[in-house]
């Protein structure tokens, strides 16, 4: 007696993801047995795409942050397993065998983590505390949930976690335009979530964690053999935490001359 192949799903949350969504769904071609979009009111063509690919999509009208987005995405899956994908990243061929090895053993109490490697305006970073980055993406379904955070959330499981040995792709930062609108939105939701847990700042303290994420990046995790996409990289994740800290205590400035 045979038994059933077990069966995957693919969950994506999205806004505006039309320049990267086919490639990311392509990349999946054969691997997964059905796609789950959640999208958030895109205005470009990210529906289309992801219906050209057989994908189930929603789209809700609110945005709750990535954890419960993730969770809404997750909630609508019906396989056994289930891989979670950004739309900026891509599956390659040996993952992907990898990936179909390690279902057919059929290991029902194990939870997957994933060697992720990431391109900063089209070069992928060796150092910088980007290497090594596993991220936990395969699971069995019913074993798993991301966290509620806005943002920078994780998958929480009881199960034990096993590294796969091939890489995601992760193209995080096509260009330098995208660099600004990210550190914009990651600081603006970072400081929304350091808020609501009763984190307080000042213009110095926001210098400072700039700083400390300069050396961080840059001397500590050794960005500087990256070269000048390191030197890049460490200013822009400065300016993260920079802007972060900043909108931070702007958040105070306004709680206070609320309540005068």
């Amino acid at each position: 007696m045979t038994h059933a192949s077990p069966t995957l799903s693919a969950i994506v949350i999205t806004r505006n993801e039309g320049h990267n969504l086919h490639e990311c769904l392509q990349s999946m071609h054969g691997l997964v047995d059905e796609i789950i979009v959640v999208d958030s009111q895109s205005t470009d063509n990210t529906v289309a795409i992801a219906q050209q690919h057989g994908a189930k999509v929603s789209q809700p009208a609110d945005w709750p942050g990535f954890g419960l987005q993730k969770n809404r995405a997750l909630d609508l899956a019906t396989c056994d397993w289930v891989l979670s994908i950004d739309a900026d990243e891509r599956v390659t061929p040996d993952l992907c065998a990898e990936i179909k090895r390690v279902l057919q053993a059929g290991d029902a109490d194990v939870a997957y983590k994933l060697p992720r490697l990431s391109s900063y305006c089209g070069k992928f970073i060796q150092h910088a505390g980007w290497q090594p980055d596993y991220v936990l993406r395969l699971f069995k379904r019913g074993e798993a949930r991301f966290s509620d955070d806005l943002v920078h959330e994780r998958v929480v499981t009881s199960q034990n976690v096993v590294a796969l040995q091939n890489h995601l792709l992760h193209f995080s930062y096509l260009d330098f335009s995208q660099v600004l609108s990210k550190v914009d939105a990651y600081s603006s939701a970072s400081a929304r979530q350091a808020y609501a847990r009763g984190k307080r700042s000042s213009v110095a303290g926001a210098l400072g964690h700039g700083a400390w994420a300069f050396f961080r990046t840059y001397v500590i995790r050794a960005g500087f053999l990256d070269g000048a996409h390191g030197l890049a990289l460490s200013i822009s994740n400065a300016e993260t935490s920079y802007y972060k800290y900043l909108k931070l205590w702007h958040m105070q400035q306004a709680q206070e001359a609320a309540a005068k």
